[in-house]
């Protein structure tokens, strides 16, 4: 491949990251809908999990699928289905009792399943389109792209509701963002790299799992997303419950994580041209660590501003870090690879719902000290990918 980037090919791949975080709108909807319906913890963790399931049910099939179909094409595909699972709830806005849980849950299976169509084909279609040596970078700075959707969820739905009187209007207008960017990646040419891959099946894939490194990996992408989204959809509870806020500034400290995370991955794609992806791995998850242990244990609202923002900075790369180390130890299966770790995304499925009911039966702190386990175990994961690779070399 060139040594040389072409952004009439890279831009609107880039593109189609932005539309992937709008499945992060299950944060911004666990608190409204919450505070709309008047939901139990438990049941409000429901909204994440009707997004993340899909994950783990068709993200191998996908994978699959897109061998034979094309990149592209499946990533199209997704973002079409992405902005039907947008317009569903955004009916809401035109037909007011077509507003009720079921309804939500249906938008946000569909807006899963979108996304996991895009999750599966983003990443090995951005590899395509970028020089080899600059993968890590570009993955990395690929979710820096996603972070900046992701941060503006929570703000724009404060301002469509105020602007408006209907925080709905957000799924419309993330919906038709969603349309516009088919339409730009439809019409630019891309030619994608199949040379060397071996041809992926359900046994193919499957069968991979028996090797302890791709297992590990694929662990810990469905540690790190439960994380993600259950620090996500959990945050807004947590700081009214420990830090007494009030729900708009609860909120907020949502857009404070993904803040924190947007410059994490941009500072992540730059400090990864000159730092090895593995070490890098490990530094992260060590803070993450120290993070979540204080955030825990703090009391006062400035510490949990700052903790957030530091939460978000750690998180930031650990996702496409594991994605490129697997890919990197085995190119020739990045298919199967790509739909084994999309099929891990579950995790925003079930770590959150497992917050949700430890938090019914206990306390919110309680329920937040699973993120903690979850960072331990990544460390774990991310110490055997260096002991790995040294005994590959």
């Amino acid at each position: 491949m060139s040594s040389k980037i072409n952004l009439y090919r890279v831009v609107p791949v880039l593109m189609s990251f932005f539309v992937m975080s709008f499945v992060d709108l299950v944060g911004i909807g666990v608190d409204r809908v919450s505070l709309d319906m008047d939901l139990s913890p438990t049941v409000a963790q429901l909204i994440p999990s009707a997004a993340f399931l899909w994950f783990f049910l068709l993200s191998v099939p996908f994978g699959i699928l897109q061998s034979r179909l094309g990149k592209r094409f499946m990533l199209n595909i997704g973002m079409l289905v992405t902005a039907l699972g947008l317009l569903v709830p955004a009916l809401g806005l035109f037909i007011p009792y077509f507003y009720s849980f079921a309804m939500v849950l249906i938008g946000f299976a569909l807006l899963g399943i979108g996304n996991t169509i895009v999750q599966v084909s983003a990443n090995p279609l951005l590899v395509d389109v970028v020089p080899g040596n600059r993968a890590s970078s570009f993955l990395s700075f690929s979710q820096f792209i996603k972070s900046i959707g992701s941060m503006l969820g929570a703000p724009l739905a404060a301002v469509f509701a105020s602007w408006f009187g209907d925080w709905k209007v957000l799924f419309l207008v993330f919906g038709i963002v969603s349309v516009i960017t088919v339409v730009w990646l439809g019409s630019v040419s891309i030619d994608e790299t199949r040379e060397g891959e071996i041809k992926a099946s359900f046994a193919s894939a499957f069968k991979l799992l028996g090797n302890k490194f791709v297992l590990l990996m694929v662990l810990a992408i469905f540690v790190v997303v439960g994380v993600d989204v259950g620090f996500n959809s959990n945050s807004g509870q947590f700081f009214m419950n420990s830090f007494g806020l009030e729900q708009t500034a609860a909120e907020s400290g949502r857009s404070v994580y993904f803040f924190g995370k947007m410059l994490g991955t941009f500072g992540g794609a730059l400090l990864l041209t000159r730092v090895a992806s593995r070490k890098f791995y490990v530094w992260s998850t060590i803070f993450g660590i120290l993070c979540f242990a204080a955030i825990l244990l703090l009391r006062s609202e400035a510490s949990a501003w700052a903790l957030t923002f530091l939460i978000g900075l750690a998180i930031a790369n650990i996702f496409p870090l594991v994605f490129s180390i697997a890919v990197e130890e085995y190119p020739g299966r990045k298919n199967e690879i790509s739909g084994l770790m999309m099929m891990a995304i579950s995790g925003g499925a079930v770590i959150p719902l497992l917050m949700g009911w430890i938090t019914d039966i206990s306390t919110n702190l309680i329920g937040m000290s699973v993120l903690l386990l979850c960072m331990f175990y990544l460390l774990a994961a991310a110490v055997y990918a260096i002991r790995f690779h040294q005994m590959r070399s």
